[in-house]
């Protein structure tokens, strides 16, 4: 059992007495739900999949007796690797039925990614896909394996490919285990999901959430939107982030609802297959409905029939995109937050079109925010300062990470976001830049510093520093400043075929390389990244590439 969590007390008196938090555990709300709506399809993907929720309930407690039989504990972490199939319910509800800890991570994840992550968190057992992607995934875990002490078992999805080193599949599990029929002894204060969150050190931090923080979060997101069981939600984001898995899954289980799982987001088949299957609402980063608007308006794609609202993060929302929205019948509403606390503020369905893009919204009922100097100090209303938040919603803590925890979540409660913004008189809230050195790539933070720390050994290079690229649609790409250790200037592909050989993940390649004869920095050495945006700037306009 995960220990050591970092909750105010008083906080969580007061959200017990307000009815915010309750006795039931994510396992109890999806009891429930199977119990009033079990004949009713709750996922399906576009790969062929469809499950109701009995099914998956099924399903489920097979894979449950499992893991009950390859040692998993309640408390222990079972680490899920899915490309957005709806078989990843199954896995996660079976996490639910033996009070295992559910850790998602990127489908994308290479062998060294998954060791770090792994260890981190002491993982127990593994599932992944058999293949995906060019890649032997069951190899790839194997191999894995040998430097994961923890880790005592894998099974493998075998959604397309049958497993060809020996590894227990998911069907033959679904098929020949029994239902397991036990109930953990889990309390709704007890962490129910590790979500992996990059920060401005490099590796990834292990964010802690408990069953009343997931609960609270979904109940407030999915009671504003407005959903019910009538509701289908179209899911084109990971299912290792929050968006992908609580907003996606979770969100639509609380209501009753359907959700609709696309593989590889391309604008035009997501445009169909949200018209083939009905589906009236999403949430998904600024890049997905920028490139679905381009389809409709300039690449003569099909109109959307059924969808009426995106929910819109992880990137700002111009203004024109909200406009453009509406005009095809969708209520585009912008909501922020982060996985530490995630969501705390939206845009209301009724502001939509009057806020147009110029707030990120109010906070979600039950949810405090403000801004602070840098001494910790209130500001006045009007005032710039570095936004924070705080709620029954609010992670308790980074996993074995206790500085790392006291530097993000305050003694009081606060989480410390480290982005800058202010609310004014009415209390909404305008996000306006970042105070930690992060890129925000299509709503994924990757940290300038890791990608810099990557190219320490690359030949070629003396020094480089790396900041975040205006793009219309992605919001920022990465573009990387260096100095040449001779004559010699590195391409971009130099660059990053040193980097795939070294196993960094392509996420983390510089899309633009920028030379200079030195990085300007300040006199106590730190570089001076205002000055690099200029340079960045002016050489975009005269050479776009």
């Amino acid at each position: 059992m995960i220990t050591g969590l970092k909750i105010n007390e008083q906080r969580k008196q007061m959200y017990y007495e307000k009815g915010y938090w309750g006795k039931d555990t994510v396992l109890d709300v999806w009891n429930k739900t199977v119990e009033k709506y079990g004949d009713n399809e709750y996922v399906a993907d576009d790969q062929g999949s469809r499950f109701t929720y009995k099914e998956v309930d099924e399903k489920a407690a097979r894979l449950a007796s499992w893991f009950k039989e390859v040692g998993v504990e309640t408390g222990d972490v079972v680490t899920l690797q899915f490309p957005n199939w709806a078989g990843f319910a199954i896995a996660y509800v079976a996490c639910l039925k033996v009070g295992a800890v559910i850790h998602p991570v990127p489908k994308n994840y290479n062998d060294a990614d998954l060791i770090y992550i792994m260890n981190l968190v002491s993982t127990v057992a593994f599932i992944c896909p058999t293949y995906f992607h060019n890649t032997d995934c069951e190899q790839q875990a194997i191999d894995v394996k040998t430097q994961v002490p923890s880790l005592k078992a894998i099974a493998v999805y075998d959604k397309f490919e049958p497993a060809k080193h020996g590894t227990i599949e998911l069907s033959d599990i679904c098929s020949n285990y029994e239902p397991y029929t036990g109930v953990p002894e889990v309390s709704s204060d007890d962490v129910v999901v590790i979500l992996s969150t990059s920060g401005t050190t490099g590796k990834p931090k292990a964010a802690l959430l408990t069953h009343n923080n997931m609960l609270y979060s979904e109940r407030v997101f999915v009671g504003e939107a407005r959903r019910t069981e009538d509701d289908v939600m179209f899911d084109c984001s990971p299912l290792n982030h929050a968006v992908g898995f609580w907003h996606g899954l979770i969100a639509p289980m609380l209501v009753g609802g359907r959700s609709v799982l696309m593989q590889q987001f391309s604008p035009r088949e997501a445009i169909e297959l949200m018209n083939r299957e009905g589906c009236t609402w999403t949430m998904a980063s600024t890049p997905f409905i920028y490139d679905i608007l381009k389809c409709i308006e300039f690449d003569n794609g099909p109109q959307l029939e059924t969808l009426n609202l995106w929910l819109c993060g992880g990137a700002p929302v111009p203004a024109r995109l909200v406009h453009c929205a509406k005009l095809h019948g969708v209520d585009l509403c912008e909501v922020y937050g982060s996985t530490e606390s995630c969501p705390h503020v939206y845009v209301p369905i009724d502001k939509c079109q009057e806020w147009s893009g110029n707030w990120s919204g109010i906070p979600y009922p039950g949810i405090e925010i403000k801004t602070v100097d840098n001494d910790g100090n209130e500001v006045p209303a009007g005032v710039q300062g570095e936004e924070l938040s705080t709620g029954p919603h609010l992670f308790v803590g980074y996993l074995n990470e206790p500085e790392r925890t006291d530097r993000a979540l305050d003694d009081d409660g606060w989480f410390h976001s480290g982005d800058l913004g202010y609310i004014d008189e009415e209390g909404r809230l305008r996000i306006n830049g970042r105070k930690k050195e992060i890129i925000i790539r299509g709503g994924e933070n990757i940290s300038a510093r890791e990608i810099d720390d990557d190219l320490v050994e690359c030949p070629g290079i003396l020094e480089t520093a790396t900041i975040g690229m205006p793009d219309e649609r992605l919001g920022e790409r990465i573009c990387t400043f260096a100095v040449a250790r001779d004559e010699h200037e590195p391409s971009l592909k130099e660059i990053t075929d040193y980097l795939a050989s070294q196993h960094v993940a392509k996420r983390l390649w510089p899309e633009r390389i920028e030379y200079l004869p030195e990085i300007p920095k300040t006199p106590m050495g730190k570089v001076k990244r205002f000055e690099l945006a200029e340079i960045l700037k002016e050489r975009m306009a005269n050479d776009p590439k």
